[in-house]
């Protein structure tokens, strides 16, 4: 590989696997930058560190792997493998849906991770130059720049760092199933909900 190698986030939450899964990885030349072992940590570094790829285990606690792949994939930050202990039909359908590019079923080995990697980076890039004609840059740039100044008026009415106003939006914008450039604007014209501390 002349190019730097792919960077790779793991989500799973048993630690043996995690282990294996990430000895796999590196034997291939992939950089591991973050291991955590629930969805909503995974959801939090690859907002963090924008990785090339993630893993996700489905049965995970705190944020399930297909909520995490849902919310990851939305965002657009990386293209998102699913592992999972069961084959059926309607799970594969499920990961689909949540924007997985490809699943594993454990055990895996080498040989089946690989491929799925290079399936879900060649689709994932699809989608993306798919989506830069579909989405306007304008538009794009309207929900950033509304975001960031909701995030600006959260820090400033709530005493919130920067990466908390950013969680808060986030997890509000997801618990009320709306985007978080719809949340940001409605806090831009009704100001910031008095239910919106740091957590």
């Amino acid at each position: 590989m002349s190019s730097a190698p792919a960077r790779v986030l793991i989500a799973e939450d048993e630690a043996l696997i995690r282990l294996d899964l990430k000895e796999m990885l590196e034997e291939e030349g992939y950089e591991v930058v973050a291991e955590v072992g629930d969805g909503q940590q995974a959801v939090d570094r690859a907002m963090e560190l924008s990785p090339d790829l993630v893993i996700l285990d489905i049965q995970m606690p705190v944020l399930d792997g297909l909520s995490a792949a849902e919310q990851i994939a939305s965002a657009r930050i990386a293209p998102v493998i699913v592992l999972t202990a069961f084959s059926q039909r309607e799970l594969v359908e499920r990961a689909r849906d949540a924007g997985a590019m490809a699943y594993l079923v454990k055990p895996f080995s080498k040989n089946d991770l690989v491929p799925a990697i290079e399936v879900a980076r060649g689709r994932f890039a699809e989608m993306a130059a798919l989506d830069g004609e579909v989405r306007t840059l304008e538009e794009r740039l309207a929900a950033r720049q509304a975001v960031e100044k909701a995030k600006g008026r959260l820090m400033a009415e709530r005493g919130l760092t920067e990466a908390d106003a950013f969680r808060w939006l986030q997890r509000t914008a997801m618990n009320e199933r709306t985007s978080m450039r719809a949340l940001a604007e409605r806090i831009l014209t009704d100001g910031v909900p008095a239910e919106a501390d740091p957590a």
